[in-house]
């Protein structure tokens, strides 16, 4: 009898697990973003949330854990129980830390489980509205003869905008005083203001200020136009010749995440992804969505690794690196 018993309890132990493991999602999913609220990561990773949030039939929120290029955030989500319940929305700047930082509080590669690649953001240079140059030539010829006075605003070391103002410095051989910001978010307030007086930003935090003619632009960062931004021409154009940059964005949980939970969470970007209000929310933006084959575990793992390994020798010559 006592076995019997036994029997019983262990099949509705059993069909307990299983049914709690059939809920997920059962509760809100948190999304950490690891800059401030109002910058482009920020934006991409809310339109999202919202739409995921549906497929999932839950709600996904936005936590904004900015400071230290990104890497506050990924310990915090490298930190969190691998339940499903903490994503982690980063770009570019995931695969740049192992290189701008000597000591990382986690494994880039070991302490995630990647989920897929959510879309690749234009660049934009921009500056303050009453900026003496009109065009990118002139803004050559004035940081050159003005770099002790000129300043560049970014999100902070590692965000997309350092990068892309590394890469400027680099083309034009002039360096010049660079004004690090938790976030693009105030740092575009300040150009705003005119108290920095240029910067490097993704096409969604600067289209709404281009249009509205606050700032001025000087060209995009990629190989082609944006199609929400069709007379600014590229840098390429423009007068800087190989001149490209564009950020990527992806999506992780913390290791040891159960198989089941990140197929659901795979599902539901390539579901978000696909949507037609998404996906026109994302050009308006400058935003190129990922492919279905792209928004897998697999492409982002790969492409995540190669990164890491292009900008290694691209810092080590910068000689840029934080504590």
């Amino acid at each position: 009898m006592d076995k019997i018993v036994r029997v019983l309890l262990c099949f509705a132990f059993f069909g307990v697990s299983l049914a709690h493991a059939e809920q997920y999602p059962s509760k809100v999913i948190t999304i950490v973003v690891p800059f401030s609220a109002g910058g482009p990561t920020d934006t991409s990773a809310r339109l999202l949330g919202q739409t995921m949030g549906a497929a999932l039939k839950t709600q996904m929120i936005v936590e904004n854990v900015a400071g230290a290029g990104g890497t506050i955030a990924a310990a915090k989500v490298a930190g969190s129980p691998p339940d499903g319940y903490t994503v982690f929305f980063h770009h570019i700047g995931f695969s740049t830390a192992p290189s701008l930082y000597r000591k990382l509080p986690y494994d880039t590669i070991k302490d995630f489980e990647p989920i897929g690649l959510i879309g690749d953001v234009a660049m934009t240079l921009v500056a303050r509205k009453d900026f003496p140059a009109k065009d990118l030539k002139e803004l050559i010829t004035y940081v050159k003869a003005n770099k002790e006075k000129v300043n560049l605003a970014n999100a902070g070391l590692g965000a997309a905008s350092h990068l892309c103002g590394m890469l400027f410095m680099s083309a034009i051989q002039t360096e010049f005083t660079t004004i690090p910001y938790k976030g693009t978010g105030p740092a575009m307030n300040d150009l705003l203001g005119g108290q920095v007086d240029f910067m490097c930003d993704q096409t969604s935090n600067t289209i709404s200020q281009i249009k509205a003619g606050k700032v001025k632009v000087y060209g995009v960062t990629t190989k082609t136009r944006v199609s929400a931004l069709p007379d600014v021409p590229t840098l390429q154009e423009a007068g800087l010749p190989g001149f490209e940059v564009s950020v990527w964005q992806g999506l992780y949980v913390p290791k040891a995440t159960p198989k089941a939970v990140i197929d659901t969470l795979v599902k539901a970007l390539q579901t978000a992804l696909a949507d037609p209000a998404l996906r026109k929310r994302f050009d308006e933006l400058g935003t190129e969505a990922a492919s279905k084959e792209n928004a897998t575990p697999e492409a982002l793992r790969k492409h995540l690794k190669s990164e890491i390994d292009k900008w290694a020798p691209i810092i080590k010559k910068a000689g840029v690196y934080a504590d």
